[in-house]
């Protein structure tokens, strides 16, 4: 099932900038959106005065919103399939060639070292995994003036390398409205039109052409003698059919997607092929046979074209084979199938260089190679985390083994079977690995994850024998592969849960 994360910010209350009367709206307005219509799982708000999660400040200032951008996104944690949306409405300023969002505290006499470039937003969007990034910018607004030249030529270049979808409020040469009779800006109330009941645009090419007629509808019905155009950057091209709200997705916007995923598979781009049949399942609810098979097909073909020779896979006249087929030959050949994709089953793990880390007390690096190890043993390297599936189906020798590396080197003081001892012995932990949340915290307060009730990241665990019991393997947020980065919480939900469960059933 599709992942979908948000953040959004809204800032009316600048320190250094001319005050906005709507823009904490819009993104109150846009996170209600997501939340009720979208049915997103995770969104980060961000506005004046947006209330603390799980007791972090939300207040939009530099350094938390840079705080918040690098935790989340420290490792990638999204899959093919899944959506992270980055709004942003309050101002923004060009400078130097490059453009800014204006933050809280955004000094515009001090640009460089006060704003967030759309460079660093676009970076992290690519790198989260997501095969669907989106970012909406009702930020052209040059710093609160009516003339001069606003952002987006550059966030606009950068777009189109980076193959993040963006979408702009206004041309660069344009001011970004707001208006007095709707109480919220002219772009971001056409954008949730168009989202939403009244548009039904369920692709970036619909939504596109609904934002290009219907925001200067709504200009020139409410202010004389000014132009507000709004653009849309995707490429390559046909990701401008890529559905963004599934719930109105027509059937023809359904065969137009799987039109582009053939056309990937007969261009060989099986990773195109894979995110679109993908998108195919999303739109119709994980119900289309069509997209299942051919993703049964693609991983087939994948592996023929990748691994030694193996038995020749059923012919058929159809296009693509039956699930029984793909089990059939899945069988002969050595291959597991799990839901609709095809890994293999031979798994040659080299422990050597996580031993010799371990014997000299190198823990970092055991740290890390232990991730890496466990990545290939999943057949995760590409993700860079272990999802449910491929936690629930880790291989329990593998697991063993890593575990009793990690117990036999540090004289019992760490390693997954000394953490799941305090879970379960000191933490009251479900030994059928059900998440309990004040389990999973007294195990993280025991064993150093917690301090002061404040997670720690990454650079704060501790390499040596003065950690706390069970401190290693780090199964925080950050470079373990056992939980996805998050900035409130470390692991937690089923990553936990999958996590308990496996330690149980592999008898670790």
């Amino acid at each position: 099932m599709a992942s979908n994360w948000a953040i959004v910010i809204g800032i009316n209350q600048y320190r250094f900038l001319q005050p906005l009367k709507y823009a904490k709206r819009d993104a109150e307005a846009m996170n209600g959106f997501l939340t009720e219509e979208a049915k997103f799982d995770r969104i980060f708000l961000f506005t004046d005065d947006s209330p603390p999660i799980s007791g972090k400040p939300t207040e939009p200032f530099r350094a938390n919103l840079l705080r918040v951008l690098r935790q989340i996104f420290a490792t990638p944690f999204m899959k093919d399939g899944d959506n992270f949306w980055f709004f942003f409405s309050g101002h923004g300023i060009p400078h130097n060639g490059q453009d800014y969002l204006m933050p809280l505290d955004g000094d515009p006499e001090d640009i460089e070292n006060t704003g967030i470039s759309t460079n660093t937003i676009t970076n992290y969007l690519r790198g989260c995994g997501a095969d669907n990034a989106v970012m909406i910018l009702d930020a052209c607004r040059s710093g609160g003036k009516k003339s001069g030249e606003g952002i987006g030529r550059q966030t606009e270049a950068e777009a189109r390398q980076t193959g993040v979808i963006s979408l702009f409020s206004c041309s660069p040469d344009q001011f970004s409205y707001e208006l007095e009779a709707i109480a919220q800006g002219a772009f971001t109330y056409a954008l949730l039109e168009g989202l939403g009941i009244r548009g039904r645009c369920a692709t970036v090419e619909r939504l596109n052409q609904y934002l290009e007629h219907r925001v200067p509808e709504l200009i020139s019905h409410h202010m004389q003698r000014v132009r507000q155009t709004p653009y849309t950057i995707v490429e390559p091209l046909n990701r401008s059919h890529l559905i963004l709200m599934p719930q109105h997705a027509s059937l023809t916007d359904i065969a137009t997607l799987k039109n582009d995923a053939y056309r990937a598979e007969r261009n060989l781009e099986w990773d195109l092929a894979q995110q679109l049949w993908i998108r195919v399942l999303a739109a119709a609810s994980g119900q289309d046979i069509e997209a299942t098979e051919a993703l049964q097909n693609l991983g087939i073909q994948r592996h023929t074209r990748t691994a030694p020779p193996q038995p020749e896979p059923p012919q058929t006249k159809s296009r693509s084979l039956t699930r029984r087929q793909v089990l059939k030959w899945a069988i002969a050949a050595g291959v597991g199938v799990v839901g609709v994709r095809v890994v293999s089953q031979q798994i040659n793990v080299d422990y050597s260089k996580l031993e010799g880390f371990l014997k000299a007390a190198k823990w970092k690096a055991a740290d890390l190679e232990t991730a890496n190890l466990m990545l290939k043993a999943a057949n995760r390297e590409k993700g860079r985390f272990l999802d449910e599936d491929s936690t629930k189906n880790f291989p329990c020798d593998v697991l063993s083994k890593i575990d009793r590396l990690w117990v036999d080197n540090s004289s019992g003081k760490f390693g997954f079977s000394v953490q799941k001892k305090i879970y379960v012995e000191n933490c009251g932990g479900k030994p059928d690995g059900y998440y309990d949340e004040k389990a999973w915290q007294c195990l993280s307060d025991r064993v150093g994850w917690r301090v002061n009730n404040e997670w720690i990241v990454y650079r704060e665990v501790t390499f040596s024998t003065q950690a706390p019991r069970g401190h290693l393997p780090w199964q925080g947020s950050g470079e373990s592969p056992w939980s996805r980065s998050s900035f409130f919480d470390s692991g937690g939900g089923w990553e936990v849960s999958s996590l308990m469960q496996k330690l149980v059933s592999c008898s670790i």
